[in-house]
């Protein structure tokens, strides 16, 4: 019935399509299974892609070559750019999505993507032959083999869903757990752990007063996430804020003798960063308000997600705190919020391809890695179908560096330090981050896509473009020099000093008070030579004028550790032969098997000494 696959996905949510995509579209034979055809890429919690450095991420995989960017942009119903007051380092692309849409987009996308086969069904247990995954059998007990597998199960391996007192089996609301996969690890030797997450409830926005909340519309010209041709978003709707007060705190107190949270039903740990309702009120009692944010979840429903209401308390304790919030006093409830329990699995027992090291050519990605957050699981997606492909043909691995993108920041947090707590990915995480920004992704990561075979050529081509350009701005910014009876009069009309001598316009640029369009708009001998070029390329020419010498800091940084990533650890090193190595560095080095003595000074427990000890021992 079937033929042997080159890889097979399990699980269809944002980790499952990308590693599905990536590694069909670089010629393998894919099948991706999924419990449910109609949950596609469902989006379980907020409407919403990118955010702080997640929009760094979705900009990443684009420029790989992934999907999420296009898919993003196709169905966005609103478009900001977070954080424009600081540095561009900070700046940070979010969208609202239309929650029907998106999952549409992506099935439409991977049914169009011709090495893609689909099987609805579960999957119970892994066929392992010899150290090494052959295939899967599902609950109809089909077996099905393959060269590689992915494992991406989101919160389905042995999900328990609170609300209360009550408690049942799921992985999401009105569907079913997974089971079998985690105890059959378990007796394969891998370790695994419980993490919780939640979702507010859903509400009806025809029942709500938005005169009593504070309107947050999207960008006045929005930009988008993909570096192709998507279309540009012409018409947006509003997001709504509004606060909690002491009434609606009082209301959920009442039910936190009946809080699974509380009362210790739940074992597993939540996200530190988003956190329950209940938990704010409880952790952050001297606050006497907290934000929500009231988000259309698309152009033509009516359903509403509360941002910043996830709880796991009673149904009617949640009814009656929401219509105390201002603008809420009529709202109807679509169903209520809901905590969460499932199986995790230590990232720290990956490569940093995410191929396991107990079994062969098994690959994990998404929250069974203890990721929290869309970006983060499709990013590991990404790498994980790159790297099953890779593995499938005999093909050298795919590994990003820290300083090359925040997914290679991610992978190596989670290999080599690993996470008890839902893993967010932060821009304070990344050393590099000046380097690592929004707008430069393309440039960083256009051409490893393409050498992979997932960017086609028109884009490197488009991105060989960019660089040419900015380029030619820099010179002529450098050669160009304005006089001062020329400019100065526009300088006092900016706000900013006159100039006694004639200056190049890449010394003005520098000033903090000067952007890109103020010397574009500038009247004199010079003006209007910066018409012909492109937003991308007058932005990218800024940025590095005006952050030049932190640039040039972060370059110096990554020069000096790239000479420890590239001392290279042998696969079979006897850690035990080195008496020098403290008795816990020797440990973790036994059990993570670092490649580098990069990727082994990043390790908990291995010290500065430890690592000078067996740079010693490699000879250098």
């Amino acid at each position: 019935m079937f033929p042997k696959y080159d890889v097979i996905v399990v699980g269809a949510g944002h980790a499952g399509c990308e590693a599905a995509a990536a590694a069909a579209n670089m010629g393998s034979k894919v099948l991706l299974v999924t419990m449910n055809m109609h949950t596609i890429a469902q989006m379980s919690c907020n409407p919403a892609m990118g955010g702080v450095a997640k929009g760094q991420i979705v900009r990443e995989i684009d420029a790989l070559g992934g999907q999420s960017g296009i898919i993003s942009d196709k169905t966005m119903i609103q478009f900001r750019m977070l954080n424009r007051s600081k540095g561009p380092a900070m700046w940070s692309p979010r969208c609202q999505s239309d929650r029907m849409r998106f999952a549409e987009e992506w099935r439409l996308t991977l049914e169009q993507t011709p090495n893609v086969d689909f099987w609805q069904d579960t999957v119970r247990e892994l066929i392992v032959k010899n150290g090494a995954v052959a295939g899967i059998k599902t609950s109809l007990g089909i077996e099905i083999q393959s060269k590689s597998v992915v494992l991406t199960n989101g919160t389905f391996l042995n999900g328990l869903i609170h609300i209360g007192e009550k408690n049942f089996g799921g992985g999401r609301v009105g569907e079913k757990s997974a089971t079998g996969i985690t105890e059959q690890l378990i007796e394969l030797g891998f370790e695994s752990g419980r993490m919780k997450t939640g979702t507010p409830p859903r509400i009806d926005g025809r029942s709500l007063d938005y005169t009593r909340m504070e309107e947050q519309p999207g960008d006045e010209n929005p930009a988008k996430f993909s570096y192709t041709s998507t279309p540009k978003l012409e018409h947006q709707r509003s997001c709504w804020i509004t606060y909690t007060n002491e009434e609606v705190h009082a209301a959920l107190r009442t039910g936190f003798d009946k809080s699974p949270m509380f009362s210790g039903r739940i074992k597993g740990l939540g996200p530190r960063y988003c956190p329950s309702v209940e938990d704010k009120i409880n952790r952050f009692a001297d606050k006497d308000r907290h934000q929500i944010f009231v988000e259309p979840e698309g152009w033509n429903t009516v359903e509403i997600y509360v941002n910043g209401f996830s709880t796991s308390l009673p149904e009617d304790v949640q009814y009656k705190a929401l219509r105390l919030i201002p603008g809420f006093e009529n709202a109807k409830m679509f169903r209520p919020g809901y905590a969460i329990e499932y199986d995790y699995f230590p990232p720290t027992q990956l490569k940093l391809t995410l191929e396991t090291h107990l079994i062969k050519n098994l690959f994990f990605a998404g929250q069974i890695n203890g990721t929290t957050g869309y970006e983060e699981a499709a990013c590991q997606g990404l790498i994980a179908g790159i790297n099953a492909h890779q593995n499938t043909h005999e093909l050298e691995p795919f590994v990003l560096k820290r300083s090359e993108a925040y997914i290679g920041v991610l992978v190596d947090d989670l290999v080599n330090k690993g996470t008890d707590e839902p893993y967010r990915m932060f821009t304070s995480r990344a050393e590099y981050r000046t380097l690592l920004r929004q707008d430069n992704a393309d440039i960083r990561l256009t051409e490893k896509g393409y050498k992979l075979g997932l960017a086609a050529e028109s884009r490197l081509q488009r991105v060989r473009e960019k660089v040419a350009n900015t380029e030619l701005i820099l010179k002529e910014l450098k050669t160009i020099k304005a006089q001062p009876e020329e400019i100065n009069e526009q300088l006092v009309q900016l706000g900013t000093a006159t100039i006694r001598e004639k200056q190049p316009l890449y010394q003005l640029l520098k000033r903090p008070d000067i952007e890109i369009d103020d010397i574009k708009n500038l009247k004199g001998s010079f003006a209007g030579f910066l018409n012909q070029f492109d937003e991308e390329a007058l932005e990218q020419a800024m940025i590095t004028v005006k952050y030049e010498s932190y640039i040039e800091k972060e370059y110096l940084m990554v020069e000096k550790m790239n000479r420890l990533e590239d001392l290279e650890i042998i696969p079979n090193f006897d850690y035990d032969r080195v008496s020098a190595l403290s008795f816990e560095g020797r440990q973790k080095l036994k059990s993570l098997r670092p490649g580098t003595l990069g990727q082994a000074s990043r390790i908990s427990g291995v010290s500065p000494s430890d690592v000078s000890v067996l740079m010693i021992y490699l000879g250098r």
